[in-house]
């Protein structure tokens, strides 16, 4: 396959570029900071520099021209403010789907977070107020693209992420109770929704005992 990851030099996202290319596939990673390009072609990812906060949607679509799937896994990242939520976690996820539905490609996973749904009812009492701005944006993205009869979107809600040794098995679900996962894992279960062709789903993935392959293909 041909695959576009938006946001590849993310930790998750650079997990599943080298599972990709390890196996074969053409990675093409997304990244702002050309200093990274490097760190890509380590990994046997293909680096496209480009500013998801800034570039015009045929742009992108340009660089999303000839792919059989589209992986949103770009973030603001941690001590970012509540503006870059807004432009980084919706802005770029909405206009990555409206790039694959200028290039004709339905396929679109889309990483997100567990706790999202909190974010329906404002600021949960506690909360930290910016967090609660990223899940706002995660929210708002998910529900901007899913019902979009151009793109086949999968949602994948990861729990707390850690860098401990994946295990191979997990819970993926609906409803799931929120718990960790590492980050191995969540690179090993994206690259099982690309293969399995799901589509209109949202799942929730914390560390289980069901292997990765038997957890992706019982979901409906």
């Amino acid at each position: 396959m041909r695959i576009v990851i938006a946001g590849a030099h993310g930790q998750v996202a650079r997990r599943l570029g080298r599972l990709l290319s390890g196996r074969g596939d053409t990675v093409i990673g997304i990244v702002r900071n050309p200093a990274h390009s490097d760190d890509l072609r380590a990994d046997g990812v293909e680096p496209v520099v480009l500013d998801l906060e800034q570039a015009g949607v045929d742009q992108v679509a340009e660089v999303l021209s000839g792919a059989d799937a589209v992986v949103f896994a770009a973030g603001a990242g941690p001590g970012s403010g509540e503006a870059r939520k807004h432009t980084v976690d919706k802005g770029a996820a909405l206009l990555l789907a409206d790039a694959a539905e200028r290039a004709g490609v339905r396929p679109y996973l889309l990483v997100s977070s567990m706790g999202v749904e909190q974010a329906r009812q404002g600021t949960p009492r506690g909360m930290d107020p910016v967090f609660a701005v990223y899940l706002q944006a995660k929210l708002a993205a998910e529900d901007a693209i899913l019902p979009r009869p151009g793109l086949d979107t999968v949602v994948l809600r990861p729990g707390r992420l850690t860098d401990e040794p994946g295990t191979g098995r997990v819970t993926l679900a609906h409803g799931v109770e929120y718990g960790e996962v590492p980050r191995d894992d969540v690179a090993a279960v994206l690259a099982a929704l690309l293969d399995a062709g799901k589509t209109n789903e949202v799942v929730e993935l914390v560390s289980g005992d069901i292997p990765i392959d038997e957890a992706v293909a019982a979901l409906p």
